[in-house]
């Protein structure tokens, strides 16, 4: 007896569906950029700013209409929340090479070696010449003598929250750290200049160097705290196991282990009080000409001197201050370059 074995019919997989080819995002936003420039010709407008906010608009609804029809909704609701995302990446991205482009491009006009080099002296803001190396020699030794205060300071605070701190005393340094941390940059400067009237005190490159530790502090004891939150405890239970004190699991163990972010979170806030204008002026006062003692009589500094230069309303002080700019921006960026390198050389290597 034979037997007729059953034929099954296949049937189709719903696990597989349409799907949009890789250069379809491209396509989706060339054609979102030509009909955005369309519809503002036609309905005359002039400014970049709204043809490139229709035309993220289009390529927000032509993403979710084409791939919804093609794919799912699903699959098309992802794809619209990846859209927002570039988009809100190229608002952010865009004023950012604006301010960038326009520091370099007004910049170039006096930024030379003989700019670097040289200070103002007796150039007035009306007439050609002058430099900023009176400005980058104040800059250099007020910040570096706001760093030597702040980051010593700054990392034994962290150290004590994350491996000592408990109880109120803890409790009441970081509520006193937070609150620093958005302390406007004027009200340090006016603590330090209280201080410098009671004592009579003339106006001195060391006071601005107060005033930037006092905002430099809160951010070096926050990213030194976090980077040592993440130190695996394994490690410090480890080394206490094998009778090491604690103090030096901390210094052989943990500070090691955490030095690259540590050393990352000090640059940082080094570029940040780096722009810093108000307290310096009111406490370095600015100078045209070099002093090079940070501790007596005023001095100038980056922020301050491109403050000055903008403020004299003069066309050659504008070029100088546009330069200047572009100095400050070229030494916050090698900063933050030097950060990412060390945190790149510093970082714990993982085996498997």
């Amino acid at each position: 007896m034979s037997t007729t074995p059953s034929v099954t019919a296949k049937r189709p997989s719903t696990l597989r569906g349409g799907h949009l080819p890789k250069w379809a995002p491209w396509a989706i936003a060339a054609g979102s950029v030509a009909l955005g420039l369309g519809i503002s010709a036609a309905a005359g407008l002039h400014s970049s700013v709204q043809w490139a906010l229709i035309a993220a608009i289009l390529h927000v609804l032509g993403t979710y209409v084409i791939a919804a029809r093609v794919e799912n909704r699903r699959q098309a609701k992802d794809r619209v929340v990846t859209s927002l995302v570039w988009v809100a990446f190229l608002l952010a991205v865009v004023p950012l090479a604006s301010l960038v482009w326009s520091t370099v491009k007004r910049g170039v006009k006096v930024f030379d070696l003989y700019f670097l080099t040289h200070s103002m002296g007796v150039v007035a803001d009306s007439e050609t010449g002058g430099g900023i190396y009176h400005a980058i020699l104040g800059t250099l030794e007020q910040v570096g003598l706001a760093t030597l205060i702040a980051a010593p300071v700054g990392v034994l605070t962290a150290i004590y929250l994350v491996e000592y701190g408990r109880g109120n005393l803890a409790r009441a340094v970081t509520f006193f750290v937070d609150v620093m941390t958005g302390i406007p940059s004027i009200v340090a400067g006016l603590f330090i200049l209280s201080l410098m009237l009671m004592f009579d005190l003339e106006p001195f490159g060391f006071a601005g160097s107060l005033a930037l530790a006092i905002l430099m502090m809160p951010v070096v004891v926050r990213s030194t705290e976090e980077m040592l939150k993440l130190v695996p405890n394994e490690l410090r239970e480890a080394s206490l196991a094998l009778g090491v004190p604690k103090w030096r699991t901390i210094l052989k163990v943990v500070l090691p282990t955490s030095l690259g972010g540590i050393t990352t979170g000090i640059m940082l806030s080094i570029a940040r009080i780096a722009g810093e204008t108000a307290p310096v002026l009111l406490l370095v006062f600015g100078s045209k000409f070099i002093n090079a003692n940070p501790f007596e009589g005023a001095q100038a500094s980056l922020p301050l001197y491109i403050y000055q230069q903008y403020g004299s309303g003069e066309v050659t002080a504008y070029d100088r201050a546009w330069a200047a700019s572009l100095t400050l921006i070229a030494f916050v960026m090698i900063l933050n370059l030097v950060a990412r390198g060390i945190a790149r050389w510093k970082a714990p290597q993982t085996g498997r």
